[in-house]
């Protein structure tokens, strides 16, 4: 087996066994990236002789008996909003291609204080705000699954470099499912932990300051080993020393959770968007793995996810717009950016009327964020994140009500879309957006791969959401679905348990979506 097909985890035991060298993984990685990343645009930079030399270091410290733990010496990427000294970093705006980083992101630092070799830095949606990986700089990342399909977003370009075995672990943020959507449309594992688990300093937003929810930094890689080795190589207290916000807290190692204790709710429909078939599948095959772990699965019903989600956009809104719109004027935007900026600019008198008219004409989901987009006063924002608050602890409630440590669930709507497809699609995230707003962590594990029979929605709704389901799943058969695991706080151990316990029962199976893909141009 190559190098660049070797999971995380395998590629560490071989480093350690010095079987292998750093630079022999890297070159191969290198190989991979030379040899697909044309088709698939994954990366906006490859950083070769600065990990050329990280490589070369990594292995005289082993040599000398002085390996740094089990990511000294692997190549992994990172997501261009993260800052590298030197190089600009833009989130795919024109008008920030002269902003030069003074130091690196407290993120790269730390990679490199494990030992890791970053390759390079990935692509993503302009501004982040959409889930895709495109902009106007770098260009049209594609799904290795089906060149034709996105590849999820905004973290799109790291999920399809693992995908496509051009690195073993790439390093995403999560504002709005921006790890989690990419893991699930690609059919790989991915985390967005607890708030403040990872350092945030030198990470890049349109929003700064805004922090009525707050992204996080998360691990994508193809198993969820995987992310348990980033996890424990990572030193908590080196964590709070670059950033102070980060929590000094040490990890719990998953295999230590008791899976014959957990107890586990599952729901599928949040009464937003109806899943597709093949999504419903998939969270049932989940509960039936956990079933089989020990686990007792419960049925379980989140309150007022509507309520939840119309905080989320509004408190995001706030500002009108403004911010985002500043760091677009002066230079192209992307088209799925259009129908947004439109919605942001829209007068209060005018939104108004566009709600009405757009329910008239059954564009509830239309109406919906339209109703609840847009500027607001300090004290309407002050409200909206205290009903944030308020919602986080009414689900906390409910499942302490139910008895239940985890939650299984969707990440998304549908499988991955064709390019172009997040246009007016923002609430298919809907199942992804709902523990962002409540700040829980939330893992991805991929369990299955769409079937033929599957790839059909019977809704002959006008709305323009329920249209935008349809479109994808008529072009998803053979695609890769995943499912959420979510915890409680500071249980980051526990979420990856529970997607451990998952991948063991499905991963055996035919349609387990393996990975690294060929890249062979459509779906295999």
């Amino acid at each position: 087996m190559a190098l660049w097909q070797l999971s995380a985890t395998e590629l560490a035991s071989l480093l350690a066994r010095r079987e292998v060298s750093a630079k022999d993984a890297l070159f191969a990685h290198i190989e991979r990236i030379d040899q697909v990343d044309g088709r698939v645009r994954a990366f906006t930079e490859v950083m070769r002789e600065r990990a050329a030399v990280d490589a070369e270091q990594s292995d005289q410290r082993r040599h000398r008996g002085e390996a740094r733990g089990p990511l000294d010496g692997l190549p992994v990427s990172i997501k261009e909003c993260f800052d590298v000294e030197g190089r600009p970093t833009t989130l795919g705006l024109p008008s920030w291609r002269g902003r030069l980083a003074t130091r690196d992101a407290a993120l790269i630092d730390l990679l490199r204080a494990a030992g890791a070799v970053i390759v390079g830095r990935t692509n993503l949606s302009q501004t982040m705000l959409y889930h895709e990986a495109r902009n106007p700089i770098f260009g049209q990342t594609a799904n290795p699954w089906s060149l034709a399909h996105a590849p999820g977003g905004s973290s799109g370009g790291s999920a399809a470099a693992v995908a496509a075995g051009m690195c073993v672990l790439s390093v995403g943020t999560d504002l709005g499912g921006s790890v989690r959507v990419p893991c699930h449309f690609c059919g790989i594992s991915g985390i967005k932990p607890s708030l403040d688990r990872l350092p945030m300093r030198g990470y890049r937003t349109v929003a700064p300051g805004q922090e009525a929810v707050r992204a996080m930094a998360g691990p994508m890689a193809r198993t969820v080993d995987d992310l348990a080795l980033f996890f424990r190589s990572l030193d908590p207290d080196k964590m709070s020393e670059l950033d102070p916000r980060s929590v000094p807290l040490p990890w719990v190692d998953p295999r230590t959770v008791r899976m014959k204790e957990l107890r586990v709710g599952v729901f599928v429909d949040d009464g937003v968007l109806a899943v597709s078939g093949s999504i419903a599948r998939a969270v049932e095959r989940a509960a039936e793995a956990l079933r089989a772990s020990g686990s007792e699965v419960r049925p379980f019903e989140p309150p007022d996810v509507r309520g939840v989600i119309s905080a989320y956009l509004g408190a995001l809104s706030s500002d009108g717009g403004v911010t985002a719109l500043a760091a677009l004027a002066g230079g192209e935007v992307d088209p799925v950016l259009k129908p947004l900026r439109r919605i942001a600019q829209l007068p209060a008198a005018a939104r108004r009327i566009a709600v009405r008219v757009a329910r008239a004409a059954g564009q509830t989901s239309v109406a919906w964020m339209l109703d609840v987009m847009g500027e607001k006063s300090v004290a309407e924002l002050w409200e909206l994140i205290d009903r944030l608050a308020a919602h986080r602890g009414a689900l906390l409630a409910a499942m302490d009500r139910h008895a239940v440590d985890v939650l299984l669930c969707p990440v998304f709507a549908t499988p991955a879309f064709p390019h172009g497809g997040s246009k007016n699609f923002t609430l298919a995230a809907n199942h992804s957006i709902l523990f962002n707003a409540l700040q829980l962590p939330a893992g991805v594990v991929p369990v299955t791969r769409v079937r033929e029979a599957e790839a059909h929605r019977a809704d002959a709704s006008r709305d323009i959401l329920v249209r935008a389901a349809v479109k994808a799943d008529a072009q998803s058969a053979g695609l890769p679905i995943g499912v959420q695991v979510v915890g409680r706080v500071w249980k980051d151990h526990v979420v990856l348990a529970a997607m451990r316990a998952i991948e063991r029962e499905v991963s055996p199976t035919d349609a387990f979506p393996r990975t690294p893909v060929e890249v062979i141009g459509s779906v295999g």
